[in-house]
């Protein structure tokens, strides 16, 4: 599954509240993006990629997981004709799904199962990995249609994906590991020769591409046909790979790939 090309014009957007670096909230805007893919499994019209909601919306109910929006905007565009079936697309979530219930807190570390658990439900399926500020109550590999991934891999619907959770840090804090440690993972993963590799943790791209420059070493050895990360914020978020690969870093994004 090759990424043929990606806009850069957002064909939605959703509103959301985050912290300030000065205390209190700041509104945001999530585009959502398409792109366009050689090719997908028989069982798929789509893919929804996405990760880094550390976000809230304000709702009817009061104030909600910003993923969770995004699962509801999901459901209205598609009865709308703007996406595919939902039940026909997969999610592939790139982690950091938490945001604090007020939305103010930066760096807020909490339970991000509701987010998978809507997906879960709306969705043909979801897989994905483990943010630095995720936990998980109950464990998403507890509800139907929901595989978190660790130094592993899943075939759902014919696509082959690998993925390793957390970041480069140290391991004695929550989803982190030593540097020697996470590339070892991802090396492990990519023997799996997957379709798509998963990510929290972004390879250094270039100066604008922010990132770890030993991971970008270890995916150009052996590049995937895409690998989706997140974790820091690229302004462009496309890199390339040797060979035609493709890496999409999806911090604060919502990337629909279709054919």
């Amino acid at each position: 599954m090759r990424l043929l090309s990606l806009q850069d014009r957002p064909f939605h957007r959703v509103r959301f509240l985050n912290a300030a670096k000065r205390g209190g909230t700041e509104t945001g805007h999530l585009p959502f993006l398409r792109g366009q893919v050689d090719a997908l499994p028989g069982g798929l019209d789509a893919l929804l990629l996405t990760g880094d909601l550390q976000g809230v919306v304000r709702a009817w109910t009061g104030l909600r997981l910003l993923g969770l929006e995004v699962v509801t905007a999901c459901a209205s565009l598609a009865a709308e004709g703007h996406l595919p079936d939902l039940r026909r697309t997969g999610v592939l979530l790139a982690g950091d799904l938490y945001a604090a219930p007020g939305g103010d807190v930066r760096g807020a570390s909490g339970n991000a199962t509701p987010v998978w658990a809507a997906s879960a439900e709306a969705f043909a399926w979801v897989t994905g990995v483990q943010g630095n500020h995720d936990t998980f109550d109950p464990h998403p590999d507890t509800l139907e249609r929901a595989h978190l991934l660790d130094v592993d891999g899943v075939t759902l619907s014919g696509l082959h994906v690998a993925g390793v959770g957390g970041v480069i840090g140290d391991p004695a804090r929550p989803a982190r590991r030593a540097e020697a440690d996470y590339l070892a993972g991802v090396a492990l993963a990519l023997e799996r020769l997957p379709d798509v590799l998963l990510l929290h943790h972004s390879p250094a791209m270039g100066t604008a591409q922010r990132g770890d420059e030993a991971l970008s070493r270890v995916l150009r050895a052996s590049p995937p046909p895409l690998t989706v990360c997140g974790h820091v914020h690229w302004d462009e978020p496309l890199g390339h790979l040797p060979g035609g690969a493709s890496v999409l870093n999806v911090d604060k994004r919502v990337i629909i790939l279709t054919t």
